[in-house]
């Protein structure tokens, strides 16, 4: 049986991947809290860190565990505060990218904390190390845009978002009602880095349709694409719930896919009343930032 406060000193290891703030977090020393990990793993029958230079890093074995004292420590929490009546005060947690904070996810939040029922903590990050705060029990959803879902979580469809060509009002393709891909040869785009997946998806989708066209700028984010697209540097294929900034107007991109969002959580994720009250709010408003626009 693994005990609570092996679990507390591996889970406080694993957060900071170093011994010596770990050993000071717990108040007690290096040496010691070095001893609790070794036997934790030869209780386990296999490494939970590896080396790399001087950066440590967790194994898959030590990534489980480490999930699962997280686990343990919020079960243990939440059963101490409700036997002492604390009503419920440690927080829902959920992680999302920036785009869908700012277009998506507002009137869902707004809502849940104007009910004051539970606290609510936020985390922002792109779509992969919004998936790694889920997996690892950091946070108790997430929402982003996902085509397939990594083993060991699951998800529910939130809302799905038609991609749009972002260009000044007086620009010569601002009069038509949709825009075909071909109708983007030679032209200088503001996109995002070469490994984003959008970036990726959007070369795929031109290349397919024999499209030539240049990188206008490298830009990271919806609102700072569009930005660049207000001084004229280029145009911007972003997501339809983007609000454009004044003198922009975008235009229907039918040949590129929809962005599909999506709630994901672990199935394993203890009870936790915020997390569902959570959710229940994501999806009851999943819509509403069509009515916003």
């Amino acid at each position: 049986m693994l005990r609570s406060d092996a679990l507390e000193a591996f889970l406080a290891f694993s957060e900071s991947l170093n011994f010596t703030r770990a050993a000071e977090a717990l108040h007690i020393s290096q040496p010691a809290l070095h001893v609790k990990v070794q036997k934790l793993a030869r209780e386990i029958g296999q490494p939970l860190y590896s080396r790399a230079g001087r950066t440590l890093r967790l194994t898959p074995a030590g990534e489980r565990l480490a999930t699962f004292a997280r686990e343990q420590a919020e079960q243990s929490d939440m059963l101490l505060d409700e036997l002492r009546g604390g009503g419920g005060r440690w927080p829902t947690v959920l992680a999302a990218g920036s785009g869908a904070y700012l277009y998506l996810l507002g009137p869902a939040i707004s809502d849940f904390i104007g009910k004051g029922r539970y606290p609510l903590k936020l985390l922002t990050g792109d779509r992969d190390r919004t998936l790694a705060l889920v997996t690892s029990g950091e946070a108790h959803l997430g929402v982003a845009a996902l085509d397939g879902l990594p083993a060991g979580l699951e998800s529910e469809p939130l809302t799905e978002v038609g991609q749009v060509l972002a260009m000044p009002k007086d620009h010569p393709l601002a009069r038509r009602r949709r825009i075909a891909l071909q109708d983007l040869e030679s032209t200088a785009l503001v996109v995002p880095p070469p490994d984003r997946p959008h970036r990726m998806m959007l070369n795929h989708r031109l290349m397919d349709a024999g499209v030539t066209w240049q990188v206008a700028v490298e830009a990271g984010g919806w609102d700072l694409m569009l930005h660049f697209v207000g001084l004229r540097v280029g145009l911007a294929v972003v997501n339809g719930c983007c609000r454009l900034p004044l003198g922009l107007v975008a235009k229907p991109l039918p040949e590129l896919p929809p962005v599909r969002y999506q709630v994901i959580a672990r199935p394993s994720v203890p009870a936790h009343a915020g997390a569902a009250a959570l959710k229940s709010r994501l999806l009851a408003k999943r819509d509403a930032w069509r009515r916003s626009r």
